[in-house]
């Protein structure tokens, strides 16, 4: 068996919320066919969620606080908080990471975003190799790594339908499977959704836990997200599609191959 390191990053108040069970359910499977699983349980861990001053603590200019500035140098010179050194010590072993939330006000939880802020430092998660942008979009310091969001949602599935009123998930989560996780290299594999768990039953939260499982033996063999690479050639300038990719197509559809 190809063992595989898997970091599962959970963002729930509750430790026996749905979220919860979810991860655990997802870890139990990973482990059954062999891997290894790290954890970040960002509630458990106290996570600081707010991205300030204090994240610098040797400042290169003490006068003005350059996020990108501050972030690449203490990256670079290894004068990040002990707790940003130890998230992104897992990220770095892992293989696949697993985003496990609920859908707040149509996103993720703000201590999630917060990982995220902090941990994905810039020399790591973009400005990478002190290249600006040259390498985004299917390359960068994540390359090589599987990602897939799991989430779970309080209303039905039709509400996040194609045509539903609050919006296509797919659409709504574009930001974080794109602009997140693809970004500075990653496979964003298709979201798992729960839907209508503000009305879950115990017998509903056990084939959610299954349905899970079963995305869990996929997470190396699945076919990723297919999003266009920055360098691939669809975008000539680095900016925009050249004229000939997917003429008449906008929006978040025209960044995939099948459009």
């Amino acid at each position: 068996m190809n063992t595989k390191t898997v970091l599962i990053v959970h963002a729930h108040p509750d430790p026996a919320s749905l979220t919860a069970q979810l991860a655990g359910a997802a870890r139990t499977a990973l482990r059954s066919q062999g891997h290894e699983v790290l954890q970040s349980d960002l509630y458990a861990l106290g996570w600081k969620a707010v991205y300030d001053a204090h994240d610098f603590p040797d400042r290169l200019d003490p006068a003005r606080l350059s996020f990108v500035e501050e972030s690449g140098h203490a990256f670079r010179t290894g004068t990040q908080p002990d707790d940003i050194r130890a998230e992104q010590a897992k990220l770095l072993a892992a293989d696949a990471v697993v985003f496990q939330f609920p859908l707040w006000w149509f996103g993720m939880p703000a201590i999630m975003k917060g990982w995220i802020e902090r941990v994905f430092a810039f020399g790591l998660a973009y400005g990478y190799q002190g290249a600006g942008n040259r390498y985004r979009y299917g390359e960068g310091g994540l390359a090589g790594k599987r990602a897939m969001l799991s989430v779970t949602v309080g209303g039905p599935a039709s509400d996040y339908a194609a045509r539903g009123i609050n919006g296509q998930l797919d659409e709504l989560l574009f930001p974080i499977t794109h602009g997140t996780l693809f970004f500075p290299g990653m496979e964003v594999l298709p979201t798992h959704a729960v839907y209508d768990t503000g009305r879950i039953d115990a017998a509903g939260v056990e084939r959610a836990k299954a349905g899970l499982a079963a995305r869990m033996r996929g997470l190396f063999d699945d076919a990723p997200i297919p999003y266009r690479t920055q360098n691939g050639g669809d975008y000539p300038d680095r900016h925009l599609l050249a004229d000939d990719v997917a003429p008449g197509v906008t929006g978040v559809r025209a960044h995939l191959r099948t459009a």
